[in-house]
């Protein structure tokens, strides 16, 4: 079986420091999430909401380069921009009726290559299609989420 014929799975671990504070593991790595001292956390790390899109823009950033590579697109330089408004009168229990997620995003890549616009166009396209963390954002993704008692 061929590497792309497999499913991969993905894991991380997390506990909490605090009510905003959050150390999570993920392969040998180690990152914080935390809210800034606005929102009662204490600025130790990016909020949540931060790492979805800053993992957005890492996913993006690989696929630009690998569908380029694969059409034989030069490129110099690659930038991204991810940016979105939220609700957060949903997460704070003040309403039901919004969402508690971004209410929109918008992402804005930039690259520095000789390709004209119809072939940056169709290379944009192609990345949208095979971003495996856009895809996750774009669509229902079934989650089953369970609390339970500590050992």
């Amino acid at each position: 079986m061929s590497k792309a014929d497999q499913i991969e799975r993905f894991a991380v671990s997390a506990e909490s420091e605090s009510e905003t504070k959050t150390v999570v593991e993920a392969r040998d790595f180690e990152f914080i999430v935390d809210e800034p001292a606005a929102l009662g956390g204490t600025n130790s790390g990016p909020n949540p909401v931060e790492y979805l899109i800053g993992a957005w823009a890492g996913c993006l950033t690989v696929v630009v380069h690998t569908v380029s590579e694969e059409r034989g697109i030069d490129l110099d330089s690659v930038e991204i921009e991810i940016q979105g408004d939220l609700d957060p009168r949903k997460f704070l229990g003040v309403v039901e009726d919004v969402r508690a997620g971004y209410q929109e995003l918008e992402v804005n890549i930039e690259v520095e290559s000789d390709a004209n616009e119809e072939t940056l166009d169709a290379l944009g396209a192609e990345v949208e299609e095979r971003c495996p963390v856009g895809d996750n954002i774009g669509n229902p993704t079934p989650t089953n989420v369970t609390i339970e008692p500590a050992e």
